[in-house]
């Protein structure tokens, strides 16, 4: 009796002992798959991969090291400008006047302020002169002033390959229509480009203006005639996001930097979202950020940081709905479009992608499952092999979640 009772007691041990042995395989199955598809990728990779149910690390590989983050800095961004600034904030666009009205008659300059709207285009133009219109102004004595005060005069971020500029951001100014574009090529001077676009907009509204355009800043006691407001912010970090836009990363870390810290400076702004990002408790070890969009080549992040970033805006009621919407789905929009377009990771991955030519990364969210970061460097990238690699990890993460 004895010997069929420990018989059976072992027995039952083993059978008990059975799906704790089989997920401990499943699991390091799991990693093996994923470190395999980080190899094919080329380059010095660091990713992290976080149970977004139990915080359990499922991942890690190089995890803290400092690496390019390409545009997944606009990650970081997307924070400073929801908690900095807030959803709802629109970024205005002004018409001062210096001098004062005499009947249909204004005795001046008026100013064309602008406050880093990057979305300013030539329909604002023309709403802003149709409310001077209806303010009884027919006639202007003196200029167009355009006034990019707002912002510093930098037109380019830190860091930038002189070929970045206009190529894939046009000049940052706290004033510009269009992006810069003035119907023949992009602006070199957007302030003043955009006096002259507002003076020939007033024009058409039934205001002449006698004098030409000029740059100055507006008066502290100047008369506000007319103003107009860009979408909230929670509209320009999807539209950052979703289509990976320099420009709008650049001028919207100008705006942080302006609002929290009085001062339009890309510095400004970052010195705001380090701040930002110490008190949600993202580690900053290896953090290194000289710019809002990822294009310097001094800008670092890890892994780690990312995954601690992305984790807390999943956390935070108020945050979590802006930033799923801005992420890129796979196989349907922004730029994952193209990637993903089948397998498991098809509409069950919502990423930021970021590419130069020294890195490539993905970081987001694998369902409610999983939050994940990768990071690939190297001098260049191979961009076939490192995106390939990223969208195999994805599918394998995807393949894990959908299974469990």
């Amino acid at each position: 009796m004895v010997g069929a009772f420990r018989i059976a007691l072992a027995a039952l041990a083993a059978a008990l002992s059975l799906p704790s042995a089989a997920g401990a395989a499943q699991h390091a199955s799991l990693q093996e798959r994923l470190s395999a598809a980080l190899a094919s990728g080329r380059g010095v990779a660091g990713a992290l991969v976080v149970d977004l149910r139990t915080g359990a690390t499922v991942f890690a590989q190089n995890a803290d090291l400092p690496l390019a983050p390409a545009s997944n800095q606009k990650l970081g961004v997307t924070y400073a400008a929801l908690t900095g600034l807030g959803r709802g904030f629109r970024i205005a666009t002004d018409v001062l006047g210096r001098g004062m009205q005499d009947g249909t008659t204004w005795n001046g300059d008026l100013v064309l302020k602008g406050y880093g709207d990057p979305t300013l285009s030539g329909a604002g133009l023309a709403k802003l002169a149709r409310q001077v219109a209806a303010d009884g102004i027919t006639r202007v004595t003196g200029r167009v002033v355009g006034d990019e005060s707002w912002f510093d005069s930098a037109r380019t971020g830190v860091g930038w390959k002189p070929s970045f500029f206009i190529l894939e951001s046009p000049p940052l100014s706290a004033l510009i229509v269009n992006r810069g574009w003035d119907g023949r090529r992009t602006s070199r001077q957007p302030a003043l480009t955009a006096a002259q676009l507002f003076r020939a907009a007033l024009g058409r509204a039934g205001v002449k203006v006698a004098g030409g355009a000029a740059v100055g800043v507006a008066a502290q006691d100047a008369q506000l005639l007319a103003e107009i407001e860009s979408p909230p912010v929670s509209a320009l970090v999807h539209f950052m996001d979703l289509y990976s836009d320099n420009f709008t990363a650049e001028m919207l870390i100008k705006q942080v930097g302006a609002v929290q810290a009085a001062s339009g400076t890309a510095a400004a702004g970052i010195g705001v979202e380090l701040s930002l990002l110490q008190d949600a408790g993202v580690p900053l070890d290896g953090v290194h950020l000289a710019d809002g969009s990822g294009l310097s080549q001094v800008d670092r992040w890890t892994a780690t940081g990312l995954v601690s970033l992305l984790r807390a805006m999943w956390q935070d009621p108020a945050l979590e709905p802006d930033l799923l919407s801005a992420l890129p789905i796979a196989g349907v929009n922004g730029t994952l479009q193209d990637r993903m377009e089948r397998g498991p990771a098809y509409r069950n991955v919502r990423a930021k992608t970021g590419t130069t030519d020294e890195c490539t990364a993905l970081s987001g969210f694998v369902r409610d499952r999983y939050v994940f970061s990768i990071l690939i460097n190297g001098h260049p990238v191979s961009w076939t092999a490192t995106r390939s690699a990223e969208d195999r990890f994805a599918q394998v993460l995807a393949s894990a979640a959908t299974a469990g």
